[in-house]
């Protein structure tokens, strides 16, 4: 079984990779084939829908090796929960990374609906609901509010998805590791956070 550290240094290793333009793993159809009587991954990542963050190819990662969860500036609510509590009870995977990017378009619609007083409408203003408290943190004055904010909302979620049952025996018995990072769009690395 792969231990959290080790599960960490593959996706490290994989960014490094896929930075250097030398990935190991393509999207073919015969790695898919392989992959396909069972998995074994060794992470769970949690990360935006943002069409710039494809989080397989960020970390160089073949078919079956993560499980990806997507949802607007990686708010996590009772499904991202449940999918991540599944992945750490059925799949044992090790490591669960929560990944923020710069310039996250949601990030950016919170800064902006709190600045205005506009909350957005339905299931939107869920989104800018949850990210809010990074947001307030950091204070709309600061000039870099949007940046520190989406640090802060990934910090945020870390602490959130360690608390939650199952998962913090796992991290207390040493068998899951949790970790925050940013995606940079423009170099394609990850910074760690935690």
């Amino acid at each position: 079984m792969t231990r959290p550290a080790d599960a960490l240094a593959e996706l490290i290793a994989g960014n490094r990779r896929f930075v250097s333009g030398r990935p190991e793993h393509g999207h073919d159809v015969a790695a898919a084939a392989a992959a396909s009587g069972g998995q074994l991954p060794h992470a769970v990542v949690i990360g935006c829908i943002d069409s710039r963050v494809p989080l397989e190819a960020i970390f160089d990662q073949t078919f079956g090796s993560i499980c990806v969860i997507r949802s607007g500036a990686h708010v996590v609510d009772r499904a991202v929960l449940g999918s991540i509590g599944f992945a750490v009870s059925a799949l044992k995977v090790p490591l669960i990374m929560v990944l923020g990017h710069v310039r996250c378009g949601a990030v950016d619609a919170t800064v902006n609906a709190l600045r205005t007083g506009t909350r957005p409408d339905g299931d939107v203003g869920y989104l800018v609901d949850e990210i809010s408290p990074a947001v307030r943190g950091i204070g709309l004055d600061d000039p870099d509010v949007a940046a520190k904010a989406m640090r802060a909302h990934v910090a945020r979620t870390v602490r959130r998805i360690r608390h939650v049952a199952g998962i913090q025996e796992s991290v207390a018995a040493g068998t899951v590791s949790i970790a925050g990072g940013v995606y940079d769009l423009d170099t394609g690395w990850v910074d760690l956070l935690t």
